[in-house]
Parts: structure tokens; sequence; C-alpha cells
């Protein structure tokens, strides 16, 4: 008992390895990614590639598509609408999302931080109603000093927000380090949820991996601009 107190202990998200693996996931606006991703579900597969140098539909291009699944094309067709695919990649708003203080749980290869995720400008109105009921853990490298994973579940079901009964809600987001620039990327996520309504019973269950990536800035003076900040603070 009196090990398990030691090893729990109240952290400020300011300070120690929490900051620097906050400041590594605080890209500037100037990094861009061109990637491929490979959207999974249980009965259909969709790989794609985006790179933000190409224009018109080479910024997006399907290279791999196995079976059928509509929710999967909806997933796909959102995230190559959107102005900056390569956004996603870039979790800058967690700083926000922590609070200014967690809960932290040594577990000797990593810290388990237990937090209220708080709702950041980047959120939308679902956000703010999950940030009210999941639970959220996130996984520290203390050595390494950069962050592992992000969990998001819900503890018991709850009514949902447009009606019925949301009994299932699993997300995950995974990290890596940047290895040129130094910079913590989300490399995939997940997602398994299931909600009940009127008779109906509505599942959703995908991945999404990141299995390759290209890590650029914007201009020649952008880059020379972060490596010039990066020195200095060295």
């Amino acid at each position: 008992m009196l090990l398990n107190l030691l090893l729990t202990f109240a952290l400020a998200t300011g300070s120690g390895p929490m900051d620097s693996a906050l400041s590594a996931t605080e890209a500037p606006k100037t990094l861009r990614a061109a990637f491929t991703v490979e959207l999974k579900s249980s009965t259909a597969t969709r790989v794609y590639h985006f790179d933000p140098r190409e224009k018109g539909d080479k910024r997006w291009q399907v290279i791999d598509y196995k079976g059928d699944d509509d929710e999967l094309e909806a997933v796909a067709a959102e995230w190559a609408h959107e102005a900056a695919p390569d956004g996603r990649l870039f979790p800058d708003d967690l700083r926000a999302s922590l609070g200014q203080q967690v809960t932290v749980d040594d577990k000797g290869w990593a810290w388990k931080l237990a937090f209220r995720h708080n709702p950041s400008s980047n959120d939308g109105e679902y956000d703010v109603w999950a940030a009210q009921r999941l639970a959220a853990t996130a996984w520290l490298d203390p050595v390494g000093e950069r962050f592992l994973r992000i969990d998001y579940t819900l503890p018991r079901p709850v009514p949902g927000p447009e009606g019925g009964t949301l009994v299932r809600y699993d997300q995950s987001y995974f990290l890596r380090t940047e290895p040129h620039w130094g910079m913590s990327y989300v490399s995939g996520f997940s997602i398994d949820l299931e909600a009940r309504a009127a008779f109906r019973t509505i599942q959703r269950r995908y991945s999404a991996n990141i299995v390759k990536a290209e890590f650029f800035f914007a201009s020649k003076e952008a880059q020379d601009e972060f490596e010039s900040v990066r020195l200095a603070s060295q």
C-alpha cells in the first residue's frame, strides 16, 4: 500500500518531462507532412496517400481498395476534403486538453497519466459532450520525454447526445517521434463504439495506421526560423 502511494503522485503539466513531452507535440504551423495511411474495418481496407505539395486530385490518392464499408468511405472522404489533412498528425492541443495538473501512476517503463479532457478551441460540440463523460489516460515515457499513447474510454453506458444509449466507446491515439525534427506525431488511431436506439444497434469499429510519413517545412525561411529557435533553446 505504501509503495503504491509513493508511485502515484500529482504533477503540474508545465514541469519536468511532461513539459518537454508537450512541447514536442506543439509543431509549428509551417511544418507539413506527406503520408500514407491505411484505414481498416472488419470488412474493408483502404490505403491513401496525401501530399500537400501536389495539386488537385493528386493531393489525396487511392493506393489500395479492398472490401465494402460505407462508413469507412465516409471517414476517408471527410478526411480528404479537409483543408489540411496532415493536420490530424499534429496533436497541438494536447496541453490544453490535459489541463494544469494530472495524476501520475509510475509503471516503471512509462507514466500512466489520468486526466479529465478539457475542451480546447479545436473541439466541436460532440467533443465537449464526450469530455464530460469519458475517462482519459495518457502514457508518457519519462526518460525519452515523449508521449506514447492517449486513450479515451466510456466507464459506463450513458444517454447519447442525440438520443438512445451509448453503450461502449473506446478511442486511442498512438504517437511516435519524428527522428529529424524531434516532434511527436499521431502515427495511428482506433475507435470502437456501440450505441443502441429504437430497436437498432449501431456499431463502429475502425483504425488508421500511418505506414509512411515525410515531414518538411512549408518554406526554407520557415525551416531556418525553426532551427534557429531550437538552437537558441539548447
